[in-house]
């Protein structure tokens, strides 16, 4: 809940929530794995996963599948769901790079940047979805970016120049002259970063500093 109204409407909140979240899995991994669980159910596509249409589902019941909200009123909106979508998504981006500074154990967090990586590459895998899957990629790569490009180097590298080279060209080819503003904000992110060969740390982020005070 929070990741698909806080974070979505002020992006840095995704930090210290997740900083949050990363020590209450860490101390209670059936929390952790609870928490997981229903980011999944409501966001299909941190699995990833693009649930396909079943024989025997109605509409009104696949659009709740795929993380729509629908009552009485009729379904949500796209802008609505796109960010919705896009909070939790960062949000997730967010845990899985930052652990809870005061606990006992030593290395990465509960859930860690491998899973950021298989996330990636499992989101490649799949044919584009218009509109979701660059609004979530870019989300995913402005939060989480800038960790993995540490963590892998040039792996990371390669497999950014793999998304501008081979896998953006098929994103804009099935995304409509309205569905744009998502998929210009991941091709200057792509081209930015490869340029540089630099992604900044996200705006927001936790820092050593910070638990100073």
């Amino acid at each position: 809940k929070q990741g698909e109204e806080e974070v979505a409407s002020h992006h840095e909140a995704a930090f210290p929530i997740a900083v949050v979240a990363s020590g209450v899995w860490e101390r209670h991994p059936q929390v952790g794995e609870l928490i997981l669980a229903h980011l999944h159910r409501k966001c299909p596509y941190s699995v990833p996963h693009y649930p396909p249409m079943t024989e025997g589902t109605s509409l009104e019941e696949y659009q709740r599948i795929l993380g729509y909200r629908v009552d009485d009123s009729g379904v949500e909106g796209q802008d609505s769901f796109l960010k919705r979508m896009s909070g939790m998504i960062r949000l997730y981006a967010a845990i899985i790079q930052l652990r809870w500074p005061y606990g006992a154990k030593p290395g990465p967090g509960p859930h860690g940047l491998n899973h950021g990586w298989r996330w990636l590459a499992q989101m490649l895998n799949m044919e584009p979805l218009a509109d979701v899957t660059a609004t979530l990629l870019f989300d995913f790569l402005e939060v989480c970016g800038h960790a993995l490009m540490k963590q892998y180097q040039g792996q990371f590298w390669k497999l950014l120049m793999f998304i501008h080279e081979q896998y953006f060209p098929r994103i804009q080819v099935i995304t409509s002259a309205g569905q744009m503003g998502s998929v210009m904000r991941l091709k200057q992110f792509l081209e930015g970063s490869l340029r540089s060969r630099q992604i900044s740390p996200p705006k927001g982020y936790l820092t050593s500093e910070f638990w100073r005070y």
